[in-house]
């Protein structure tokens, strides 16, 4: 089915007001939500919605907190986010992130106890917005093993670098694991199989079943051992900026919450040539695009543009959202 965005984004403020958000923080849920879903990704948007008021309801997500900084080192700074809401507590250090960045040059948020901050494409388009270049990354409870290991010992820890640019901006936005786990579960819920080995079955073998995949919750990394490799650094990262859990701490809640995020962020401005960093960047998206396909009629990407095209048409043409979800969010808003 398709939904339009303001009527999705209005449902969706009446829903998080319903549960106790303030106005403030219910349109910014409501917005984020939304446009995740608009670009695309319904596994971080509409789909995760429900999961979002179920850990309301459990009181893991704490409607009333509010982020805090704990310490601060100039341009560093240490911040506990109080088991709030992921998508309240990234907007808020990635802006403090863009403000000591815009004063320093650069700027570092290291945030412990968040929740899940959803689509982190969604800060790193933020900064860029903002003029800034960033590099963000969460760790998460473990999901994938590490290479050559059977369990899951690491997580898939989102990695987000974001680059302005005035015809559209640069946003990678990557799971280390080769398809997020959203992403996995929004195969299953339209009953299609991945195009490529995801993670592995209960014997051990690569497979793109996408249930299989989750009955253990055993991804694949990004390049194999490599993959494997970057999650725990990043995992070291995050938890030792922040002093937070780390993803083996995080493995011993039931629930995925009190999780370590990282905030970076790069002011180009302060090297007074903003022109040169703009023929730059076209220089390089030029040369890549320039590059022949394998398969005639295909086209290049540059990390980001695809997203943009997607928002275009969902715009002109509607959402489409699985039915199921959407029902599920309108007994939501009825209950």
């Amino acid at each position: 089915m398709r939904i339009s965005a303001k009527n999705m984004q209005k449902v969706l403020y009446e829903l998080f007001v319903k549960y106790k958000f303030t106005k403030e923080k219910a349109k910014l849920m409501a917005n984020v939500f939304t446009e995740s879903t608009l670009n695309g990704v319904s596994s971080h948007g509409i789909n995760r919605v429900p999961l979002f008021i179920e850990y309301v309801e459990n009181g893991v997500i704490k409607i009333d907190a509010e982020a805090e900084k704990i310490e601060s080192f100039g341009n560093i700074e240490r911040w506990d986010g109080n088991l709030g809401p992921g998508i309240i507590n990234a907007t808020r250090c990635t802006n403090r992130a863009i403000e000591l960045a815009k004063q320093h040059g650069m700027g570092m948020v290291a945030l412990r106890n968040t929740n899940h901050w959803m689509r982190g494409g969604t800060y790193g388009k933020q900064a860029a917005d903002a003029n800034c270049i960033s590099i963000l990354f969460t760790n998460t409870k473990p999901n994938m093993p590490p290479w050559g290991g059977k369990d899951s010992r690491i997580g898939n820890n989102p990695f987000v670098i974001s680059v302005p640019r005035k015809k559209g901006h640069v946003v990678l936005d990557m799971a280390i694991s080769q398809f997020a786990f959203g992403k996995i579960n929004d195969y299953k819920l339209r009953g299609k199989k991945l195009p490529y080995p995801g993670g592995w079955d209960d014997n051990n073998e690569l497979s793109n079943d996408p249930d299989k995949i989750l009955s253990k919750e055993r991804g694949l990394p990004i390049g194999y051992w490599k993959g494997s490799a970057l999650s725990i650094v990043l995992d070291m990262l995050a938890t030792l900026m922040a002093a937070g859990n780390s993803t083996y701490k995080i493995s011993l809640k039931e629930i995925e919450t009190a999780i370590s995020q990282l905030y970076i962020c790069i002011y180009p401005e302060v090297f007074n040539d903003k022109e040169l960093q703009q023929k730059l960047i076209e220089e390089i998206i030029d040369f890549t695009h320039g590059v022949e396909p394998i398969n005639p009629g295909d086209k290049i990407y540059y990390p980001g543009e695809r997203s943009s095209l997607t928002r275009a048409e969902n715009l002109k043409n509607g959402i489409i959202v699985n039915k199921s979800v959407w029902q599920k969010i309108m007994m939501l808003s009825k209950k």
